[in-house]
């Protein structure tokens, strides 16, 4: 292997900060499990982050030879949509970093494109190659759904960055053609890679157990997890429980939240009341990533709603748990999910549909098993190792090529 160390650039995303707090969600998750993969190959991961509120040192190894560093970038009380100002000083303070530790990075792999902008700067400065992971774009998101808007900034720095990185990752045939249809990308350099996913920790337990663990009763569980913000399309699951023929004997669990979302949480909670479903949905709040796999063994389908997932980390941990999952046919979620097999992928943000397919696994022991059986042979394939080897393979690769 001709790489042994990596920098990590995580700008707003912490790998140290729990999921579904705030803006905390699969890309923290992305860059920690990827990162402790690739150490447990040999490869050594600097992760830099901006300072936060919460920070604790500047310098945490969260494993042998996987740090995360904290460097100055902007006020911690900064929104994201303030940040953008503040990458010089964050480029600056890790380059000092650099200088002061002699260390040499031989690649340079970004996560967003706020991290993308210090990246390149990085990779430049370090003739390195410049690996781009976005997780989310902004004119995919604009697409997805009426309303969304994103700045004109954002817009611009990833059409340059698409043209500047010298690989890309996408997580999906969706999101590479939407690179070279929406950015105008070269496709000879965006590769295929899809998210994972830590099977040690999200596995099937017994269901039962979990139910009383949770203090869970006798009805039929529908579950939700992930950030609570309009683009998770959640209404959609509030209709689709209306629609549910039995929806008395179900509880659909709401997991996520976090700061800022009480507006979007009020917001939800009173069309609940409005479709006279209040009854039967619990807002749980943010769930530690240890407790997730307790929820998702307890419930019966895992529903994902969303306009837009990249990827869709949740439906791929529903189903490393073996619990099936209906889905929007949205982003990389019907690169996951397969249809009739796993769960069941809607074209149509239509509730009497989604409910349908809801009523069909509820209602059928055997279905909810087969499709159990089929959801974890399925994750099974997508393990961090095997990503890993993967991301590693074009880290090789690429510094072969510099070479």
């Amino acid at each position: 292997m001709n790489v042994n160390r990596v920098a990590f650039i995580s700008f707003h995303a912490c790998p140290l900060a729990s999921p579904g707090e705030g803006k905390s969600g699969g890309m923290n998750v992305y860059a920690r499990q990827l990162a402790l993969a690739l150490g447990n190959a040999g490869v050594q991961v600097d992760i830099f982050t901006r300072d936060h509120t919460d920070t604790e040192s500047k310098i945490t190894e969260i494993a042998p030879g996987v740090r995360v560093i904290h460097l100055p970038g902007g006020p911690t009380e900064t929104a994201l949509d303030g940040l953008f100002p503040h990458l010089p000083e964050f480029s600056q303070a890790l380059l000092e970093f650099q200088i002061e530790t002699g260390l040499t990075y031989q690649a340079v792999h970004s996560h967003y494109w706020l991290s993308g902008w210090v990246g390149q700067q990085m990779a430049t400065e370090w003739r390195a190659p410049h690996i781009l992971t976005f997780h989310t774009l902004s004119l995919i998101k604009m697409q997805s759904r009426a309303g969304e808007s994103e700045p004109a900034t954002r817009q611009q720095v990833e059409r340059e960055l698409m043209a500047s990185a010298d690989h890309i990752v996408a997580f999906s045939p969706h999101e590479r053609d939407a690179m070279v249809r929406l950015y105008q990308a070269d496709a000879t350099r965006i590769g295929l890679i899809p998210c994972g996913v830590d099977l040690s920790l999200f596995r099937p337990l017994d269901q039962q157990e979990v139910r009383e663990k949770l203090g869970l009763n006798g009805e039929k569980v529908l579950l939700y997890v992930g950030r609570i913000e309009p683009l998770k399309g959640l209404e959609l699951l509030l209709h689709t429980a209306a629609q549910l023929q039995t929806f008395e004997q179900i509880r659909v669990l709401v997991v996520g939240g976090g700061a800022g979302r009480d507006q979007e949480i009020d917001r939800l909670r009173e069309l609940a009341k409005s479709l006279n479903v209040d009854k039967v949905f619990d807002f749980i709040g943010r769930v530690d990533q240890q407790d997730l796999p307790l929820y998702y063994n307890a419930a019966d389908v895992c529903v994902v709603p969303s306009f837009y997932e990249s990827f869709g980390l949740a439906a791929l941990e529903s189903m490393a748990c073996g619990t099936p999952v209906v889905a929007t046919r949205a982003g990389g979620l019907s690169t996951i999910i397969q249809h009739g097999r796993t769960g069941y992928l809607k074209a149509w943000r239509c509730p009497e549909a989604f409910a349908s397919s809801v009523e069909m696994i509820i209602s059928s022991r055997n279905l909810q098993h087969s499709m159990g059986l089929a959801a974890r042979r399925r994750a099974e394939g997508l393990s961090w190792d095997n990503v890993a080897g993967q991301i590693a393979g074009v880290y090789d690769s690429l510094i072969t090529e510099s070479r």
